[in-house]
């Protein structure tokens, strides 16, 4: 694989993920990157400061020298920058991290024959441990899939998808750590109730979370790892009950289906 010359069109804390683990896993592989933010030079002060790398203001002046494009912005900015980007790009591999924005859309907005990826991390790209999801157009030649590949070995694990698998499954890997989460501060409010102070409280959540966690990746079946913890008749017994009579697997359910409509769009 040849060194790559990357633009990022966005500045913000994903972009910074992909190009820290980057530089941190695949240094041999990058020839430059560049990173732009139309407004918030002090943001690109900080990065540069920080990071091995070339910041602007005018992501247009960059298009030219880079191979690869990453779109790191909201989705609802992607249609007017496409419109400028497709005068400027030359076959360059676009590659857009926003969700509901998949390869088709891309190649629809660029210029015929472009390129084009999609990638879904979540926030746990920013310490390596994102699992990651990623879909390409139908003009991704092999070469451009180890640029992805070596993009994404930066944030953690990564699984290849159709284009509608991942339009399904974002609401599972990069939504539902803020179920997770919530269900997480739930429990700690709880907790606090037991006159336990934040910290502790804090505490014992995560590392419960994080042990559970553990045994999950051991590869161990939820309902075997479930069943060890749950005496028939016990205590845990009685509070799964509770859960089950809420129709917990239904409320995930609907929550799961709500997310993928919104980042459809509708």
């Amino acid at each position: 694989m040849n060194t790559q010359r990357i633009l990022f069109i966005g500045a913000g804390r994903m972009a910074e993920a992909i190009f820290s683990g980057l530089l941190t896993m695949s240094k041999e592989h990058i020839e430059s990157i560049t990173v732009s933010n139309r407004s918030d030079e002090a943001r690109l002060d900080y990065l540069k400061s920080t990071y091995d790398l070339q910041v602007t203001t005018d992501w247009k002046s960059a298009v030219a020298h880079a191979n690869v494009i990453v779109l790191a912005m909201p989705p609802q900015a992607h249609e007017p920058l496409l419109k400028e980007l497709a005068a400027l790009t030359a076959g360059q591999l676009v590659v857009t991290v926003a969700a509901g924005i998949g390869p088709s859309y891309l190649e629809a907005n660029l210029p015929a024959n472009t390129p084009a990826a999609w990638i879904m991390p979540n926030t746990a790209a920013t310490i390596g441990e994102s699992m990651s999801l990623y879909a390409v157009g139908q003009h991704v030649t092999d070469e451009h899939e180890e640029v992805l590949e070596m993009i994404l070995k930066g944030m953690g694990e990564a699984q290849k998808c159709t284009e509608e698998e991942v339009h399904n499954l974002t609401a599972v890997t990069g939504s539902a750590p803020a179920f997770l989460y919530y269900f997480a501060e739930s429990l700690i409010d709880v907790t606090k109730k037991f006159n336990i102070d934040d910290e502790t409280a804090k505490q014992l959540v995560v590392q419960m979370l994080y042990g559970s966690v553990a045994m999950l990746k051991g590869g161990t079946e939820p309902s075997d790892l479930r069943e060890q913890v749950t005496t028939p008749g016990g205590a845990t017994a009685e509070g799964l009950k509770v859960l089950q009579n809420h129709d917990f697997a239904t409320i995930i359910d609907e929550a799961i289906a709500a997310t993928n409509k919104k980042a459809r769009g509708n």
